[in-house]
């Protein structure tokens, strides 16, 4: 079993299902103390139950600020200063241009943009220089894809996200 992960604390959004759980699975199998987040306990208690490896499920909305705070404050507490975080947690809607409505829209631009936008910002003071964040993109953003509009915009803003970021957080040694 590779260890290339150990001990070290690893917080993931969006970790109860998807790219989440099996990134979750992997850096547990690699020594990682896994925190995963979602805003359903039960669907997290049952990925915790998967991911093994002494994981942890805290529910919590990406869209809240709120939510984001307590969060990271909670995982500090608990675990000490956070190595890698993957802002994951999205949504997933398609309509066409004439037919999407405002609501989901909305709900586009809340969890995909500003849910990964405030995760960042509220995971920073606990950060380690030199650790690293992740941000889950979409090949959408890059192409046009009918039905695809929102969603992808949403998408866009997340690889500019990882670009500015990037060139932020450089003083700290953080990769994006």
């Amino acid at each position: 079993m590779s260890a290339k992960l150990e001990n070290k604390v690893a917080v993931i959004t969006g970790g109860g299902s998807g790219i989440g759980l099996a990134t979750a699975r992997l850096f547990a199998e690699q020594g990682a103390k896994v925190v995963i987040t979602g805003r359903r306990q039960a669907v997290l208690d049952q990925a915790v139950a998967t991911i093994g490896h002494g994981a942890i499920g805290l529910a919590g909305d990406v869209s809240s600020v709120a939510d984001l705070e307590e969060l990271f404050r909670t995982v500090h507490e608990r675990l000490g200063a956070i190595d890698v975080l993957v802002a994951n947690a999205a949504i997933y809607a398609l309509a066409p241009l004439a037919a999407m409505s405002e609501e989901t829209f909305d709900a586009l631009t809340s969890i995909n943009y500003k849910g990964t936008f405030f995760t960042v910002q509220k995971a920073l003071p606990y950060l380690n220089d030199g650790a690293s964040i992740i941000l889950t993109s979409s090949t959408v953003a890059t192409k046009g894809v009918p039905n695809h509009a929102a969603y992808a915009a949403s998408k866009a803003a997340v690889r500019s996200l990882a670009r500015s970021f990037s060139a932020e957080l450089l003083d700290r040694r953080i990769r994006v």
